[in-house]
């Protein structure tokens, strides 16, 4: 994840300090939004120019970090 720190800005100016691809106004929050949507990671660098392959990793990999760093607790459902 290091590698690719560089790569995401928060900025509270932008996005109300939503974590972004640098240089962008593109949310890594977006970016989940389009991946489970059935976006490739390459189909949304081609549907959006300003993006990297490199740079949807990045959110991947920023989105992969908080997630490790969170407990998540799932409710059981009983029928």
């Amino acid at each position: 994840m290091r590698n690719f720190l560089n790569k995401i800005e928060v900025n509270p100016k932008i996005l109300g300090n939503k974590p972004i691809i640098r240089g962008t106004r593109i949310s890594v929050e977006f970016i989940l939004e389009l991946l489970d949507s059935k976006m490739t990671p390459q189909e949304i660098a081609q549907e959006y120019p300003q993006l990297t392959l490199t740079d949807v990793y990045a959110a991947i990999s920023y989105a992969t970090g908080i997630v490790k760093q969170e407990e998540i607790l799932i409710p059981k459902f009983t029928d």
